[in-house]
């Protein structure tokens, strides 16, 4: 006899696709908080037809913008001035929401850590429809452009708290819409993010927000197809509308490109928004029934089954990028990251990983 599940879980996902406006402190985020609440009404109200909404997803940048990489922001300043608290005041206003729409939802935004006074991460988390905060992610791959911290810059301390397993790096919650993991933004980039989400059970990941031009270009596409199809699972990416980088900014910037979109277990695109500028979201039906179909019986599609995990360890051996730098100095300012991001480059070269150009100026040599 076949094994018999309980119920098919088949509902209503949403990317929003929010105008933001840059918050320069803590109280600024609520006019962001507001405008979320305004979209989510809507985007339910019009999606619900179809089946109901069980799942929302909110892109990075959505609650505080991206002020500090903006304007080169000292990192322990942000900390006082704009980082939140997971679970806090913000969260509980999404968790009202949630719980008024009986929904899950998913966001990002940049807050503070109990073991880590002096630093700030970029976190994404999952609210419930009970409004609880269920689940924490920490990003780990940065632009360069970025100041918040990452696990591996403070590895010794981060280790002895959460260990080295899979969980300590790419958590996943299991729940009964499915199990969610997420990346942001720039991790999405790398394959081996999505791929330890997967490793650990992810059915769907959250990936948010990724800047122009490389949304007009492709790679946001490229990258959010590849993951899922890479993986077997669904990728539901929401992505900026536009973005008033200050207060007294008259008209918002197409920063971003839109495009939020939903991508399924097989790669394809089921639903995305390709205009930007204006706030609007991407819906598509969700059958994580189906994706555990395809996992079960596919011989071809279904790749992590083939793994040979091996003979993949030996491209990781040696260490690219040094640890623990941040754990007594917080991130570094532009021009001197830049430095550092210089030093990885001069790595590759020496290394023999990649080959030199014909040509490259003093400054970059």
């Amino acid at each position: 006899m076949p094994n018999k599940i309980d119920h098919i879980i088949q509902y209503m996902a949403l990317a929003l696709q929010p105008v933001i406006q840059g918050a320069h402190k803590r109280e600024d985020i609520v006019r962001n908080l507001d405008h979320i609440t305004e979209l989510s009404r809507a985007a339910v109200w019009l999606s619900a037809i179809d089946l109901p909404v069980k799942l929302i997803t909110i892109p990075e940048g959505a609650l505080q913008g991206f002020t500090d990489e903006i304007f080169d922001w000292d990192h322990v300043d942000y900390v006082e001035r704009s980082a939140i608290d997971i679970p806090g005041k913000e969260t509980e206003y999404l968790g009202e929401l949630a719980r008024d729409l009986d929904t899950f939802i998913i966001a990002q935004a940049k807050a503070k850590h109990p073991e880590f006074p002096e630093r700030f991460f970029n976190c994404a988390f999952v609210i419930d429809p009970k409004g609880e905060v269920i689940h924490v992610h920490y990003k780990m791959q940065v632009f360069a452009r970025e100041h918040s911290t990452v696990p591996h810059d403070v590895w010794e301390r981060w280790t002895e708290l959460y260990g080295s397993g899979l969980d300590a790096f790419f958590p996943v919650t299991d729940t009964e819409i499915g199990r969610i993991g997420c990346i942001i933004c720039m991790e999405g980039s790398y394959p081996e993010t999505a791929r330890g989400l997967a490793m650990n059970g992810a059915e769907m990941v959250y990936r948010p927000s990724y800047p122009e031009p490389y949304v007009a270009n492709g790679l946001w596409e490229i990258q959010n197809r590849a993951r899922a199809l890479d993986n077997t699972m669904y990728v539901i990416a929401p992505n900026p509308a536009a973005y008033a980088p200050l207060p007294e900014s008259q008209f918002p910037i197409d920063t971003f490109g839109g495009n939020s979109m939903i991508v399924d277990y097989q790669g394809r695109v089921i639903s995305n928004h390709k205009a930007g500028g204006s706030a609007s979201y991407s819906g598509a039906i969700v059958d994580i029934d189906a994706l555990r179909q395809y996992r079960a019986r596919s011989r071809w599609g279904n790749w992590l089954k083939d793994l040979r995990t091996e003979q993949f360890r030996l491209i990781y051996d040696e260490p690219l990028y040094e640890q623990n730098r941040c754990l007594t100095e917080p991130p570094l300012k532009h021009g001197e990251n830049d430095k550092i991001v210089a030093q990885a480059t001069q790595r590759m070269f020496d290394r023999d990983i990649w080959k030199r150009p014909s040509y490259l100026s003093d400054e970059e040599n």
